[in-house]
């Protein structure tokens, strides 16, 4: 039905953002698999202790909207994370209203990733 009234209304239907689990971004990272991965967080939090995820850009959430193209240019598939995940399931819904479909969320951010004891930066 919302793809009825979506294509009725002339409205695309809204996408919504992938969840990704840790083991699944290791897998793909290990292997050499593409992705964009933004941090959300400040750079204060960015740059201490215990770091951020090997490979991350540090793309604070306040200036997401205003660096749209410059995640749009990656022209990769899209992991957010942050601390937990609530910011990135806000970028991610900032990434989805500017027409970037591939997004995804990590799941549990990098305490999760920090509590499985993989390295960060």
């Amino acid at each position: 039905m919302p793809g009825f009234l979506s294509r009725l209304l002339r409205r695309p239907p809204t996408s919504e953002a992938a969840w990704i689990e840790i083991s699944e971004l290791q897998r793909r990272l290990s292997e050499g698999g593409s992705v964009a991965l933004i941090d959300v967080r400040g750079p204060d939090e960015f740059n201490a202790p215990p770091g951020h995820l090997p490979g991350a850009v540090n793309i604070p959430l306040p200036e997401l909207s205003d660096r749209v193209a410059e995640v749009a240019a990656h022209g990769r598939p899209v992991v957010l994370v942050c601390k937990t995940d609530r910011r990135s399931a806000r970028a991610a819904e900032t990434l989805l209203s500017a027409g970037i479909d591939d997004v995804a969320i990590l799941r549990g951010g990098t305490d999760g990733w920090h509590q499985q004891g993989l390295p960060l930066d």
